[in-house]
């Protein structure tokens, strides 16, 4: 049952604002499994085997918790989006720390709506890294490589708007309402593009090795 449709979620939310961590905890734990998928895609290949998704999340659900007051002074996004927000700003000084990786602000971005910028290829590599995970084709570490090059290549030539919600529908499980939210774009628009990404990013793997990521609607 999602957080903001179940028949109870009113009640829940009220008394979380209140200060009820025990309804704070059963709303955090109904959008867990989406907010995890949104750590795992956007994890960093480099700190697998260092860290997950849950480890992400626990510190995701920590800072929410510490900060949920923030959440209830505005009225303009759903907790879930909220909660990805969290996320992602989790995932940003995780990388910070590990990497010392130069990422885009997690909350400038969500709270802005601005489309993605084409020489931003954080989505980019997480979508390589996606699809080649479980890939069979080559035989030697080099040929995997190549691989992956091949199919950076040809996601950067996929519009940015469009490989944004591809991402977010597919890999994170936004609906086209949460994606067009995020995007900053319209409902319809969303779900035109991503229907097209797709179906574009078929035919993309269709032309590499096999052993790719098959993807279903």
């Amino acid at each position: 049952m999602d957080a903001e449709d179940g028949p109870d979620a009113a009640s829940l939310l009220a008394r979380s604002a209140g200060g009820d961590l025990d309804a704070w905890g059963v709303l955090l734990a109904r959008h867990q499994g989406r907010l995890q998928c949104v750590a795992s895609f956007r994890l960093d290949p480099r700190l697998r085997g260092r860290l997950d998704a849950a480890d992400v999340m626990q510190e995701a659900f920590a800072a929410a918790t510490a900060r949920r007051e923030e959440f209830f002074r505005q009225s303009s996004q759903p907790l879930f989006l909220w909660l990805r927000w969290m996320v992602g700003n989790t995932l940003l000084e995780v990388h910070r720390h590990h990497l010392g990786a130069r990422m885009r602000d997690a909350r400038r971005e969500a709270s802005s709506g601005r489309r993605p910028d084409a020489d931003d290829d954080s989505t980019r590599a997480a979508l390589v890294a996606q699809l080649t995970c479980g890939a069979t084709g080559p035989a030697t570490a080099a040929g995997h490589e190549e691989l992956k090059a091949r199919l950076n290549e040809a996601l950067g030539g996929m519009d940015a708007t469009d490989r944004e919600v591809l991402a977010l529908r597919h890999f994170e499980q936004l609906t086209n309402a949460e994606a067009a939210q995020v995007m900053g774009i319209q409902e319809r628009a969303a779900a035109k593009r991503y229907l097209r990404a797709l179906e574009r990013l078929r035919e993309m793997l269709s032309e590499m090795p096999g052993g790719l990521t098959e993807l279903r609607p």
